[in-house]
């Protein structure tokens, strides 16, 4: 009975805070402050596009008494994708060169240069600055036989996001949302200026696993935290543009700064210093009272809302939540933690598709995100058309979690990016502008639904399972960002092969995603029965499978 108690009290609780207004003071202030702890996430995502770019470069040459032929002549010629340019990785050997000047023979002329030897760049390399005054590349030489340091660069940063992401959302939901909203901010912000002092590139990318730790955890944190504070249309607004949005800005943002910061240290300083001016948020940004109402602590939830109350103008009830004491079971842990996820068959149906569908979002995202870095021969031209394009993507998903119901809209964007992916292979390959225009297509529809998916999976779980759930469909979610590189170059052995691939990822999860539940004009759940009664649509493979289920949920005192 007084578990029954608790749960109507929860489920009421929109209704029990309506006397503060949806869009006050005090939810401005956290709208705003929040979207704003987000800009960082948008710098630390896409960086390594600089830090890690290889400018051209050839074998050093010292300052030795060569002819001037023989100077313009040492590097050899090769032909990459039809154009002849200096090779990058060798030289001729400079004892021969130098014997050969010094004799006076005329390089093409007297010496036919494919009978040289060549030797390997034991000099070192000279890097080209038009572009970067220096890179990550250029500072520790991974080129040529260490060149394939480049790309696990990038790997070892998305591993560290997947690792946080999964034991973030585990730890946001055992000790509040804002501990580990500051907790990760903090990490993203001090690994990030420490890697300025890397004297090794082994260094350099321990640091980097760390910075990955928080880079995407305090974006779920913050979602979570807003959309926990914030209700009605305000929450909704949030968690499809406001996060995303504020993610944009700082993408955005980082083309312009690296425009004008061309060397990887002072840019990386110049991306974390900032965030020191985040430090103030933490007297100013309340504790999640969902979460502290499902740990128990009603009077610390009392005080949020009083607090909002007293910004907001308005006055609060003498009691606003009704007192009563939570005594955790042993059940009620494992409902709590990952495992709960998974421990009932319609919950647990449910985490499975949501997974798949946050794969293949982040999969497509990040695949034609780092294709459309190449649009333009200016890579900062090129970030910024790239951070562009998503802000109508992230418009379009307010408008379509505002007036669509959810699963629709899901499926929508899945055929929507995988449909013209698979009109590219009847597109002749002289029309350019046709391919770019029906690849920025597939990358819209994929950021609009990977948008949808933040807040879709809010509401889907309770407050006990919210940041987990979170947390956990993020983790599985990251593994498609690891696999995007590898995955473009299987254009290698045909050009189309990586558009087929995510066109038929995208069109089966289209699908799959009709089994999840409806949360469309629904109010967060806040208890597992709750979840359990949302309305979804009936698979036959599972049916005989839940009838065989007892009808008791795990949660409850039976």
């Amino acid at each position: 009975m007084a578990q029954e108690k608790n749960q109507l009290r929860m489920k009421d609780y929109e209704e029990i805070v309506a006397f503060l207004d949806q869009w006050g003071c005090f939810q401005k202030a956290v709208f705003f402050l929040l979207c704003a702890s987000i800009i960082p996430n948008g710098f630390g995502a896409f960086n390594l596009v600089f830090l890690t770019d290889v400018p051209d470069h050839h074998c050093f040459v010292p300052d030795l008494n060569f002819s001037e032929e023989w100077r313009k002549s040492i590097i050899p010629k090769t032909v990459l994708n039809g154009k002849q340019e200096l090779s990058r990785c060798s030289r001729y050997r400079l004892d021969v060169v130098q014997n050969l000047s010094d004799r006076g023979f005329i390089p093409g002329r007297d010496i036919n240069l494919t009978d040289l030897e060549e030797e390997r760049c034991v000099d070192g390399w000279s890097y080209s600055t038009d572009v970067y005054l220096s890179t990550v590349v250029t500072e520790f030489d991974l080129v040529c036989s260490d060149q394939w340091a480049q790309p696990f660069t990038t790997s070892v940063f998305f591993i560290g996001v997947l690792v946080g992401s999964f034991f973030s959302g585990q730890l946001s939901d055992r000790y509040g949302r804002k501990p580990i909203l500051f907790a990760t901010m903090a990490a993203q912000t001090i690994f990030t200026f420490a890697q300025v002092f890397s004297t090794s590139w082994t260094m350099f990318v321990i640091l980097l696993f760390f910075n990955g730790l928080g880079q995407i955890s305090n974006f779920v944190a913050a979602l979570v935290l807003g959309a926990e504070v914030l209700t009605g249309n305000v929450r909704i607004l949030y968690s499809s543009m406001g996060t995303c949005l504020g993610f944009a800005v700082g993408y955005i943002l980082l083309s312009v700064v690296a425009y004008f910061l061309r060397d990887w240290k002072s840019l990386l300083m110049a991306l974390s210093l900032p965030c020191l001016a985040y430090i103030p948020l933490w007297w100013l940004l309340p504790e999640s009272p969902r979460w502290l109402l499902s740990r128990g602590r009603v009077k610390e939830a009392e005080a949020v809302i009083r607090k909002a109350a007293r910004w907001n103008k308005v006055q609060a009830p003498t009691v606003i939540f009704e007192t009563y004491s939570v005594k955790e079971t042993k059940s009620d842990k494992e409902q709590s933690s990952m495992l709960g996820l998974f421990r009932n068959s319609r919950i647990r149906i449910t985490t499975l598709v949501l997974c798949l569908v946050h794969f293949t979002m982040t999969t497509g995202y990040y695949s034609l995100s780092f294709n459309t870095a190449q649009l333009h021969a200016d890579p900062y031209m090129s970030c910024f058309i790239a951070a562009a394009v998503e802000i109508p993507a992230y418009v379009s998903s307010w408008i379509a979690l505002r007036f669509l119901p959810r699963r629709l809209s899901v499926s929508g964007t899945l055929i929507l990016g995988s449909l013209p992916l698979f009109i590219l292979l009847l597109v002749p390959e002289d029309l350019f502008g046709v391919s770019l225009a029906l690849e920025m297509v597939g990358k819209y529809a994929f950021t609009t639904g990977a948008s949808l998916m933040f807040a879709y999976t809010t509401e889907l779980y309770p407050t006990s399972l919210r940041n987990t759930a979170t947390g956990t469909t993020t983790t599985v979610s990251r593994a498609g960002s690891c696999i995007s590189p590898f995955l473009l170059s299987l254009g290698g052995y045909f050009s189309y092969l990586p558009y087929v691939t995510i066109g038929s990822l995208g069109a089966v999860t289209a699908f799959v995603a009709l089994l999840l539940p409806e949360t469309f004009k629904q109010p967060l759940p806040e208890t597992l029965q709750q979840m359990h009664e949302r309305q979804t649509t009936k698979c036959p493979c599972i049916q005989k499978a839940e009838a065989s289920e007892p009808a008791v949920l795990p949660d409850s005192p039976l």
